[in-house]
């Protein structure tokens, strides 16, 4: 390992080393100024870039082979970025945390599901603007192989996209016509696998030694078993251990999630060179963020669990530094679905600007079920801190499974037994819990260790699809008012709030999945229906169901998108004095504009009052407005009442 003067040293040899042969062979390519442009950034995050790749790959003799061909690809890659993204470059380089924005709000969808194809993506634009969406995630699009996919994170083809959804010249059109209305696409990067019917995969079947080193090929089960000492299942529903062995080559095949999802080998340089280059040409597609997917599993290590190890980190922070490099607008967010503290980790300019945040997540739901906020308040007391030029990106559910991520020393230090909980959790959502208003359905049961997840819609875990069989109207408007809970949570709480689209107007489980061999296997497509639009249309009808949740809904994003004090992400919990309350204030800047907000959400279903004087205390005076309920409040002695499920936004009101 090299000192601090050392590597210094080194990092100017060999950038003085390359950047001859670099500027030889794509300067004169380029357009005036804009080699400048690119040694510039060069100069400035090559350091950061040779010293991830040096700590990753220093120890091969091929090692400045590898890195010289990285940074050609990156100047090929600025090359063939098209002009409107160059420009975008710079109005992001000019304004770093615009995505920090009280303006934000994320959607996310199958482009099947939603739209049938990204031609009827398009003509949904008009859709997107009205809900006033900023942020666009579309789920896995690309070429996959048919039948099981695992919802196409299977990739066969990072630059195809699934023919019936369309081609990549339509996907860039839709990219192009998103940015016009200030929508930023997201597409995921599938980087710790590939597909058994990648090119690469298919090139090691066949016994090229070169492309066999892409992956993790075993003649027996000796090495395989002593890494499974040591690795958790991650389906143990549907497959046990972590390897698949294939007949037609006789090997058997790291294989962390499905066994045709194929982990790939980032011990080999070349990996991380050529997956490097899928990720600049999805860059140069359009893409302003991408979302990376299982990134704690993509450096495995013999003795370990070969999740969250350090190289994982390098290795997302030497893919940032190279974006730095060549497309400055992307940002990645992180998707680590483990444990709390390892989530903290991904998050950094460096490494992920955005990250998922599985531990709100799951708190709301478990604030739901036990009508207590203790450890929502507890856990988001310090856990919601990062650092303050990132964001969290905040969602009620997404494609995937809901697990229950919180720390069981947090839990502990409340007196709650973290494994008793999780399986009192789990018994509430499925619905087997005596008095649940939630119909889930449970995701990779393990019969050994009694762990699963819920599958479920937002609607249906909230309680309206319950509602709806027994036809009873008082529950109907309780479970609309846990929906509006939730959604106000993650649109005032600081960071980016995103949408599973559909339940913006109550989509319900849709339990058809178990029809289709290829899904029947896997719960979590219960949650993911076609969308009717024939029904949501309804949504524009507030004596409609769909109307009631979506007019809601559309008043608290205007009033986020109105309040400055909703910028950025940074938020102090608050004790109000009732464990049934959860409080937070959210603070713009002092100065001119300068706002304060205390936030206050009931997570019962019955009246809950607060002491008048912890909202003084908290919200700092006596004179309120209550945007939510866009009424003025005025504290005397006594409490403040909140009503069933409701939030309310006070904004102090100047005294002078």
């Amino acid at each position: 390992m090299l000192d601090q003067a050392a590597l210094s040293l080194e990092t100017t040899r060999s950038l003085n080393r390359l950047l001859p042969n670099i500027e030889d062979r794509f300067a004169g390519r380029m357009a005036p100024g804009e080699w400048d442009a690119f040694a510039e950034r060069l100069h400035r995050h090559f350091p950061d870039l040779f010293r991830l790749l040096l700590g990753l790959y220093g120890g091969r003799y091929d090692f400045f082979y590898h890195l010289e061909q990285t940074v050609a690809l990156a100047a090929q890659s600025w090359i063939d970025r098209p002009a409107d993204l160059k420009e975008l470059d710079e109005a992001r380089d000019a304004d770093p945390l615009w995505f920090q924005s009280e303006t934000m709000l994320g959607g996310v969808c199958y482009v099947d599901l939603f739209a049938g194809d990204l031609t009827g993506l398009f003509d949904k634009i008009p859709y997107f603007r009205e809900l006033g969406l900023t942020y666009l995630h579309l789920m896995p699009l690309f070429d996959a192989p048919e039948g099981e996919n695992d919802g196409g994170y299977a990739v066969s083809d990072y630059r195809q996209v699934e023919p019936s959804l369309g081609t990549m010249a339509d996907l860039q059109r839709l990219a192009r016509a998103l940015r016009d209305e200030g929508i930023s696409l997201v597409l995921d990067f599938v980087f710790n696998h590939t597909s058994d019917e990648h090119r690469w995969a298919q090139k090691a079947q066949a016994g090229d030694p070169d492309y066999a080193d892409y992956y993790f090929l075993f003649p027996d089960r000796q090495t395989p078993d002593a890494y499974d000492q040591t690795l958790r299942e991650i389906f143990p529903e549907t497959r046990r251990g972590c390897f698949t062995y294939r007949a037609e080559i006789d090997r058997w095949v790291w294989t962390t999630f499905n066994s045709f999802q194929w982990d790939l080998n980032y011990a080999n340089p070349a990996v991380f060179r050529d997956m490097a280059g899928e990720m600049l040409f999805l860059a140069n597609a359009g893409a302003e963020a991408l979302r990376l997917d299982a990134l704690a599993f993509t450096w495995k290590q013999m003795g370990t669990n070969s999740e969250n190890l350090p190289q994982a980190h390098q290795l997302v922070q030497a893919f940032n530094a190279l974006l730095r490099i060549a497309a400055p607008a992307m940002l990645f967010k992180s998707e680590a679905i483990v444990h709390p503290d390892e989530v903290a980790k991904y998050i950094g300019r460096g490494e992920c600007q955005l990250s998922y945040n599985p531990l709100l997540m799951a708190l709301l739901w478990n604030s739901l079920a036990t009508r207590e906020v203790r450890l929502l308040r507890h856990s988001m007391g310090y856990r919601f801190r990062i650092p303050d030029d990132c964001a969290w990106v905040n969602y009620v559910r997404c494609h995937d499974d809901i697990g229950w991520t919180f720390d069981d020393g947090d839990a502990a230090a409340l007196g709650i037994n973290g494994y008793d909980h999780r399986r009192f959790l789990n018994e509430f959502y499925t619905g087997r819990f005596a008095g649940s208003f939630a119909r889930g359905l449970p995701f990779q049961e393990n019969p050994r260790t009694g762990d699963a997840r819920i599958s479920g819609s937002l609607a249906s875990l909230a309680g309206l699809e319950r509602a709806l069989l027994a036809g009873n109207e008082a529950e109907i408007e309780l479970a609309v008012r846990r929906i509006c809970l939730l959604h106000a949570v993650i649109l005032s709480i600081g960071g980016i709030p995103l949408i599973y689209l559909g339940d913006e107007f109550g989509v319900i489980n849709d339990y058809g999945y178990r029809d289709d061999p290829a899904k029947a296997d896997d719960s979590r497509w219960v949650h993911r229906p076609r969308i009717d639009w024939e029904e949501a249309e309804k949504r524009h009808q507030r004596d409609t169901l769909q109307g009631r949740i979506y007019s809601r809904l559309q008043h608290l994003i205007a009033v986020r998108k109105g309040t400055a004090a909703f910028a950025g992400g940074r938020m102090e919990v608050v004790d109000v004095g009732n464990d049934h309350v959860f409080g937070y204030v959210r603070s713009a800047p002092a100065g001119e504009g300068a706002q304060r907000v205390l936030a206050l959400a009931n997570f019962t279903e019955t009246v809950q009052a607060i002491d008048a004087n912890e909202v003084r205390l908290y919200g700092l005076g006596y004179r309120f407005t209550d945007l939510v309920a866009e009424k003025e409040i005025t504290l005397g002695e006594g409490e403040v009442a909140l009503e069933p499920y409701q939030v309310m936004w006070l904004l102090a009101r100047d005294e002078r």
